[in-house]
């Protein structure tokens, strides 16, 4: 197998870290892109006159792109060459950025909004390749990726408030050109700073596996979402198993292949099926959440979209400190002690926010539960991508983040069910399917009482479920990490 790499062109010291931090640079201003963009829709609404349709494709179209294709563009990286995917995608993110940014329509922008999603689905799988180029070594491999991540935090923690300044004195567009100034510093510098990866000997890819893969994922992601806001009606059951259908499809073509999309027979390996699943598990479960606590700021609290984000800050702030903290634990200590230890905080947080009712005890809460996935997500990533050869780290950072994407859907669906079926079970009929359907309705003040307290008994309930869902997975991940070794090993 003949490789074509510069990696020993960049030697550890000053000029790695420097990369590292370009594409940490790329990373945070995507990440602030897409939380502005949360702030954002109202004014979108109003200047282009989006339908509520509309509405939905242009906040949901840049996910589904993502989830969709970022497993391709992970191989696709492997096999064209990782810096060069990266570059190109920057570009073409940096031009559709601008693009959103002037549409004159709602459809321009949607449209605008999928290139991003295409492009983006590139940068992280890329990124994450790159940082495994960079970063042979597992113990800088896991420092470096807890940067990484950390940056990701950062931009959410930024996102709302660079949002709330930008659209009170500009116009909507100007929250799309945020991330063009750093893809333009990747155009200038990345080519000089970046190593080039490509598996020159690898076969082309599978055109009907990336068709079935778009089969299998689009529909499976539309289902749950249709599912968290329409219930389960004839729409979400026909596209949760139209997605299944094809996904078994997708598996029995990769296990034929000689060179799979992805290679299912990683899944067989305890440790790496394990860590996934969790890190899916985590994500599903503790951003539904997330959801439930910015909505119980605004329709309970009475908290304006800006007041609620900045009651998250604490939480982002805490979970930057903690991806920074774990890789140096995890120098001394094992990650069959750390990881679990680390969702001890997230089970402990969520049994706070199952009882809690004030908003300084919630907004303490999600500051515990924030802190305790770092080692999860560090050394779970560390894992998986170190746990296939060097050419496959890009289908691997794929499979990470798009399991990500797959667990948030999930989590907004079997959560926001859960939160519904409570919401209604205490309502009897009297306030329509949710707490926000009340408020809109205008209904008398007892009504909308009770209604609140409706929706906080779901959010207890919701917080509850988790905390006991991840005590299992923290306990199962001890037993199956209990013979993996520290970082200095």
């Amino acid at each position: 197998m003949t490789l074509v790499s510069e990696v020993d062109s960049v030697t550890t010291g000053k000029r790695q870290w420097i990369a590292l931090g370009v594409l940490c640079l790329a990373t945070l201003l995507v990440s602030l892109d897409l939380f502005v963009m949360l702030l954002a829709v109202p004014a979108v609404t109003e200047a282009l006159g989006a339908t509520s349709t509309q509405q939905l494709w242009i906040l949901d179209v840049y996910g589904f792109m993502v989830a969709g294709l970022m497993i391709t563009m992970g191989n696709l990286g492997d096999r064209l060459g990782r810096r060069r995917l990266l570059l190109i995608a920057a570009a073409v993110f940096g031009v559709a950025s601008i693009v959103a940014a002037y549409s004159v329509n709602p459809g321009m922008l949607i449209g605008a909004r999928a290139v991003l999603g295409i492009a983006g689905a590139a940068l992280t799988p890329c990124s994450l390749s790159l940082i495994s180029t960079l970063f042979p070594d597992a113990r800088q491999r896991a420092t470096a990726l807890g940067v990484w991540a950390g940056c990701f935090t950062v931009g959410a923690i930024v996102g709302p408030i660079v949002g709330g300044v930008l659209l009170n004195h500009f116009w909507w567009g100007s929250a799309f050109l945020i991330g063009v100034p750093a893809m333009v510093v990747l155009l200038i510098v990345g080519p000089i700073l970046l190593p080039e990866y490509r598996n020159e000997q690898a076969g082309r890819i599978d055109g009907r596996s990336v068709l079935l893969s778009l089969a299998a994922i689009l529909p499976a992601i539309h289902g749950l979402k249709h599912l968290a806001s329409h219930g389960a009606d004839a729409q979400a059951v026909v596209s949760l198993v139209a997605g299944g259908v094809f996904g078994w499809v997708f598996v029995r073509r990769q296990q034929r292949l000689a060179e799979p999309l992805v290679d299912v027979r990683l899944f067989t390996r305890r440790t790496f099926s394990v860590v996934l699943g969790s890190m899916m598990t985590y994500s599903m479960l503790s951003g539904g959440v997330m959801v439930f606590v910015a909505q119980y700021f605004q329709l309970v609290k009475g908290l304006t979209p800006l007041e609620a984000g900045l009651a998250l800050v604490p939480g982002m702030v805490t979970s930057t400190i903690g991806f920074q903290l774990a890789p140096r634990l995890a120098q001394r200590i094992r990650p069959g002690i750390l990881i679990p230890a680390g969702v001890a905080f997230t089970v402990a947080g969520m049994v706070v926010m199952s009882v809690a009712t004030s908003t300084t005890v919630l907004v303490v809460a999600f500051a515990v539960e924030a802190f305790g996935p770092g080692a999860l997500v560090i050394l779970g990533t560390n894992l998986v991508i170190g746990s296939v050869p060097p050419e496959k780290a890009g289908m691997a950072g794929g499979l990470t983040q798009t399991s990500n994407e797959f667990g948030y859907s999930l989590g907004i669906a079997v959560l926001g069910s859960v939160v519904t079926a409570a919401y209604r079970s205490h309502m009897e009929g009297r306030g329509g399917n949710s707490l926000g359907e009340a408020v809109t309705k205008g209904l008398p003040a007892d009504v909308l009482e009770q209604a609140r307290h409706a929706f906080t008994s779901g959010l207890h309930l919701a917080a509850a479920i988790t905390a006991l869902t991840l005590a299992g997975m923290a306990t199962l991940l001890a037993v199956t990490l209990r013979k993996q070794p520290t970082l200095d090993h």
